[in-house]
């Protein structure tokens, strides 16, 4: 094999054009989507936002990538420049001085490859960290200190994280050069181990080599003195932060460790005026020695012979620094706690009383009603319901509590022969309108009473919505395309469809050849080029899933997992909580840290598999339905995080002060953070340390079984009036029990609502008398005679029974206890609210409403007189029992027949026929 100097010369020549080549078809696809990801910002009114990211980004990427590349490209000159008069090893079998030459060339472009990797893969982790540098350069001091170094904890949080890292880049920056010098002399035979272990490098190599390890061991150095402020974030003691081991021995460890490294790297220094690699050699010794010794036996010694035998003692101001500020960073230090003595002395007067209350008891639990209103309201196959939110309206003069869920139309539920890029794309582009149902109502045949159903909106209440078209959801995955030459499916009109074209501002415009090839690129769809649907007003959708949405413009707050559809102003617009959090206070416990604070509903909550240590509810988020606007409002403006975040970025955020009354009424403190709080307050309500340090008084959340599973149970919101509160509020609450037994222990709830917004209540039960948990209520429940057989009576007739939430109401000083009971077919989807159980004191009632079974334990309610029907209302057509009684079978068939058919509407009608029929068969029997 012949190697030509003409070949190589060309080479040479266009291994430039390559390499820019290379990296152009590599880096196409990122630079065309941060193209078109600017025009999706400047769409949202955000632009400032992107270009403030991407400059620091860039910034951040390439000053990394320039430090980089020329720290380890000059280290490795400086080692081929002490080692010119040397080849490698491995090509002395070349005898060809060209080849040799040749061969060399190819080794430098291999380490500047290496170089260029290692260069890559930091920078785009520099790129990475544009939030961790902001939060550095715009602290914002939280005001208090951390009882170890008295630093604020805004240092923690905003300064600590960068140092850290700057010191983890650097010390693999010198690692990287360290490993190629070596490698470029070991492979150059300038390490000769045939000399001793003494004098194995020598020279200038080992000067080399020496500056290098020395500006290590600064550099861990470094590190040691960082790791100090870790040791408040230990969880090797009692309690989660440091302990007496960790201030009184791996503190003081820490600290020698980094003065001893710092004297072997002055060792590797002095080692440059001396011969021989000994001096080194016998610091790196030491070094090793010491670490095994101070950071590893002397802690062990003193935490297994000094502070077990007296743990309590030594660690109760330690125990008390835990518990202080775990409480500060989940803003429990405002809980309002008061005594309930739980009596059981309701009367029919009292029940009277509280009607905002008992009349808001929700009878309807999500799993079962979302179930029925796709049944019922799904209307086709097309359209699906995400979820069932909870919300409060003042409706036709009344305040009061609702269900509500958004229809909307993800494409994948298209039949398999309608999935074409047309119907994808263009045609099936939004959902329509929402359903809506009191939470306590129920027909006659126990399905939901809806105040909004059917497509176009079909409305009881006075609640405008004019635009019901729902192009932005939690369902809505695709991009799509409107203001496109042909018509948008709008809604089922008979045997058509009604046809749409959207006037909205949403989307981005494709109003150019130019957009459209970017787009075309960016997406991988060559039809945006070639098909002749667009026009100069065609927009694209696309980010359209408002949790992606929100979370492109600011992904530093984490989201709520449960958006909620409100009706406004008649548009719809979803609802985000969005939360300032860190896993970096002080002292402050991680949510998922102890097996006894770990909780049955971890799974569900996003906020526990982060594993953060503070939160606060800081950010309010609406995102418009039709047009997909967001708007951000900063809640929690004495937040330090959420402080820094608008210094950051100002245009972001507006004030609470310019957030409409309209908006205001339907803010609802969310559940994730009441549940997090909630489970942290289960161990953190003991201020005590020697009862903390016991677990004395340890809670959790009842549990109840669910399909055959124990679950625990979840918080529920629900209207009622507290005895310390003036009027009926928008609550949350939870009950809580002993840790080992059933009975209740305590009741919490969080306000919604006004001045009470985000307060926190907790009620605490007598310990000495017993308050039934929800536990042994529904052990109570299975043991009524009458309850037990009627329940066993349904299950063996083809039905399935479902149990719903329990729900503990306190009513003045008093409980009430309420479950609804749910039928639905063996071969069904469609569950019906059949009983409502009430149990109060040492009774347990079941009738098919609410109001029966209460008039059963506390009398009737007093009711208007009837009065007599107007003038022309018609007499019924059947007088005798036995007409009634036929009709009232007909009709039964008849919407038994509706019902296998699909047909809601004949359904419905022949139900609302029955119950007249049976009201008139009630009045003729006696």
């Amino acid at each position: 094999m012949t190697y030509s100097p003409a070949k190589t010369w060309r080479l040479r020549r266009l291994l430039p054009w390559l390499v820019a080549i290379t990296l152009l078809l590599v880096f196409s696809g990122a630079l065309v989507h941060l193209l078109t990801e600017s025009w999706w910002f400047e769409s949202v009114g955000y632009g400032s936002v992107f270009w403030l990211r991407l400059r620091w980004q860039l910034g951040l990427g390439l000053g990394t990538a320039i430090l980089y590349a020329g720290v380890l490209w000059v280290n490795y000159q400086i080692a081929q420049r002490i080692t010119r008069d040397r080849s490698y090893r491995f090509l002395s079998r070349y005898s060809d001085l060209t080849q040799r030459n040749y061969l060399e060339r190819m080794i430098h472009l291999g380490v500047l490859g290496l170089i260029l990797v290692i260069t890559l893969g930091v920078a785009l982790q520099a790129a990475g960290a544009w939030q961790r540098v902001l939060q550095f350069l715009n602290p914002t001091p939280f005001g208090t200190v951390d009882p170890i170094f008295q630093r604020d904890i805004g240092f923690y949080i905003f300064q600590l994280p960068l140092w850290q890292g700057l010191q983890e880049d650097l010390l693999g920056l010198l690692v990287w050069a360290l490993l190629i010098a070596a490698g470029v002399y070991a492979l150059k035979g300038e390490v000769r181990p045939e000399r001793g272990w003494k004098y194995f490098l020598t020279g200038e190599a080992k000067a080399h080599l020496c500056l290098l390890l020395a500006a290590i061991a600064v550099v861990l150095a470094a590190g040691f003195w960082l790791d100090r402020y870790g040791l408040l974030y230990s969880g090797s003691g009692v309690i989660f932060g440091a302990g007496y081991t960790d201030v009184h021995a791996r503190l003081q460890a820490l600290r020698l460790m980094g003065f001893v490294t710092l004297a072997v790297a002055m060792l590797f220094v002095v080692a440059l005026t001396r011969s021989g690699f000994s001096l080194p050699i016998f610091g790196i010794a030491i070094y090793l020695g010491v670490l095994v010794l101070v950071n590893g036996l002397y802690p062990w010694f003193q935490q297994n012979f000094v502070v077990e035998p007296n743990e309590l003692t030594l660690e109760r101001p330690y125990i008390e620094h835990n518990i202080a500020f775990t409480r500060q960073a989940y803003n429990l230090d405002n809980v309002a706690t008061e005594p309930f003595r739980a009596e059981n002395d309701l009367t029919r007067e009292a029940i009277d009383a509280n009607t905002p209350t008992v009349g808001n008891i929700r009878l309807w639990d999500y799993a079962p009603l979302l179930s029925t209103y796709k049944q019922l309201q799904e209307i086709r196959l097309y359209y699906n319901f995400e979820d069932v939110d909870i919300d409060r309206y003042t409706l036709n003069g009344d305040y009061r509590q609702v269900t509500l869920s958004a229809r909307e139309l993800p494409v994948e539920q298209l039949p398999p022969e309608a999935q074409n890029w047309i119907n994808r794309q263009l045609k099936f582009t939004h959902g329509f309108g929402v359903v809506m149902s009191p939470v306590n109502q129920v027909t006659a045949n126990g399905l939901p009473e809806f105040f909004i159903r059917n497509v176009p909106p079909d409305s009881t209440v006075d609640l405008p919505l004019d635009q019901p078209r729902i192009y932005y959801g939690e369902g809505t995955r695709n991009y799509i395309f409107t203001g496109a030459n042909t018509d948008e499916f709008d809604y089922p009109l008979g045997d058509t469809n009604a046809a749409y074209r959207y006037t909205g501002v949403g989307g981005v415009q494709l109003n150019s050849w130019l957009r459209r090839l970017f787009y075309a690129y960016d997406l991988g769809n060559a039809r945006l080029l070639i098909s002749n649907y667009f026009s100069p007003e065609t927009r694209i959708h696309y980010h359209r899933l408002i949790t992606e949405r929100v979370r492109q413009v600011a992904p530093f707050l984490t989201y709520d997992s449960d958006p909620y559809p409100v009706v406004l102003d008649g548009r719809i617009k979803w609802v985000l909580d969005g939360y300032t959090t860190s896993d970096r206070y002080p002292y402050a416990e991680p949510l998922n840290y102890r097996t006894d604070l770990i909780s049955l509903v971890e799974s569900t909550n996003p906020l526990v598999r982060n594993n953060i240590n503070y939160i606060r509810d800081a950010v309010k988020v609406f995102v418009d339905a039709y047009d997909g606007t967001i708007e951000f409002y900063a809640r929690d403006r004495s937040d330090p995080l959420l402080a820094t975040f608008s210094r950051i970025f100002p245009a972001l955020f507006k004030s609470m002060d310019d957030l409409p009354a309209s908006y205001r009424d339907h803010l609802r403190y969310p559940q994730d953070i009441f549940t997090v709080q909630a489970q942290m307050y289960r161990a953190f309500h003991m201020e005590n340390p020697e009862v903390f340090y016991n677990r004395e008084d340890l809670w959790r959340f009842p549990e109840h079984e669910e399909d055959g599973a124990t679950q625990a149970m979840e918080p529920y919101y629900i209207i009622m009036k507290l005895p310390r509160l003036e009027r009926e509020e928008f609550l949350q609450i939870l009950p809580f029990t002993p840790a080992n037994r059933d009975n209740m222990i305590a009741w919490m709830a969080g306000g919604s609502d006004g001045d009470n917004y985000g307060q926190l209540l907790l009620y605490e039960f007598p310990k000495q008398e017993l308050v039934f948990g929800p536990t042994q209520v529904e052990a109570r429940i299975s043991q009524t005679p009458e309850i037990s057989e009627q329940l066993t009576l349904w299950s063996q007739q083809g039905s399935r029974v479902i149990r719903g939430t329990l729900l503990v109401i306190p009513v003045e000083q008093s409980l009430l206890y309420v479950q609804p009971i749910y039928l639905r077919a063996d071969q069904g989807e469609l569950p019906e609210l059949r009983r409502v159980i009430v149990a109060y004191a040492d009774r347990v009632v079941m009738r098919e409403t609410l109001e029966q079974s209460l008039d059963v334990i506390f009398g009737e309610a007093s009711t208007p007189p009837t009065t007599a029907p107007p003038e022309g209302t018609p007499a019924p057509i059947t007088t005798t029992t036995a007409e009634l009684v036929q009709a009232a079978l007909e009709s039964y068939q008849t919407g038994q027949q509706a019902l296998q058919q699909g047909d809601w509407q004949r359904y419905g009608e022949a139900q609302r026929q029955l119950e007249s029929l049976l009201q008139q068969l009630n009045q003729q029997i006696p």
